[in-house]
Formats: structure tokens, sequence, C-alpha cells
């Protein structure tokens, strides 16, 4: 057997992710893909409106950390977070700030789960705008398709305006 054939046998065990959603018996579709390290490159790879696609991001509120998932391209809007969280308190984390809190994912590569990190989730009401969401798997090359509402009952996030 040739290397490139063996590279092509090797899989990896699923993200956690993946199993989390299978035991919760939710329907979902893993895509695999090239690396995509922006949610805006996801949805490019991916050949899906930049609106469908999570992006994760990592903020501080009081010092705790707390998961946002926005549209691809949008930016957070530091006075809506303060609005949706009560408190001027806040400020977004660096990678380093929260690299150890997501062991079992490549950093950058969270999937929008908080609840499974033990840190609040908040998800800008313009997500729910669209009946699927996509998120990456805790790989840059694997994205979870599923339905928002399998999403929102999973998650348990905050709806917001965030951006």
């Amino acid at each position: 057997m040739g290397l490139l054939n063996r590279l092509l046998a090797h899989e990896d065990p699923p993200p956690p992710i993946e199993t989390y959603l299978r035991e919760q018996h939710v329907d979902f579709s893993v895509h695999h893909h090239l690396p995509a390290y922006s949610a805006q490159r996801l949805a490019a790879v991916e050949h899906i409106p930049g609106r469908m696609v999570a992006k994760v991001v990592i903020a501080f509120v009081h010092e705790e950390l707390v998961m946002l998932c926005l549209p691809a391209p949008c930016r957070v809007d530091l006075f809506k977070l303060m609005n949706a969280v009560g408190t001027d308190s806040v400020r977004l984390a660096r990678e380093a700030d929260f690299a150890e809190a997501f062991p079992d994912c490549e950093v950058g590569a969270m999937p929008p789960f908080g609840n499974l990190y033990e840190m609040p989730v908040y998800v800008d009401r313009q997500l729910a705008a669209d009946e699927r969401i996509v998120f990456q798997a805790c790989r840059h090359t694997e994205t979870v398709e599923m339905a928002f509402t399998d999403f929102m009952c999973l998650a348990h996030p905050i709806l917001c305006d965030l951006c």
C-alpha cells in the first residue's frame, strides 16, 4: 500500500462534538474540507452564505469566559455585548486566554456549545434567521451542519444582539 493510500485510509476518531450530537439523537451532517481558519473562509469553502456560519468569539464578562456566536461576516459590537450581559466589564479574549478551556479542539475551531465547556453562550439573533446553522467541529477541516432549532435546544444559548 502506498503512502497516499495509507494516509487516506487513516481516520482520526470523531471530534467530541460529533459524539455528543449522536448521543442527543439529533440530525446533523459532517463536512470535510480544506483547512479554514476564519468563519468567512469556512463559508467560502463550504459554498454557503456567511450568515449561516456561526463564528465563535470568546470574551470575558467580569473576568469569566463567555462564548459569543455571530454570523461570519459580523464583528462583535462591545456596546451591544455590554447591553446583553448588563455590565460594562467586558473585553474580548485572546487565543492564549482560552486555548486551555477547549482541550479537545484546535485553537479557533471551537463549536458553539459553550455549555459543554461550562461557559454561557450568547447568540446573535441574526443566526436565527436561517433554519440551519454551520460551525466548526473542533477541527479546521471539519464542519457540522444542523437545524438551528436543535442547536437552541442543546446549547441553551441566550439570544441577543451582538453585532
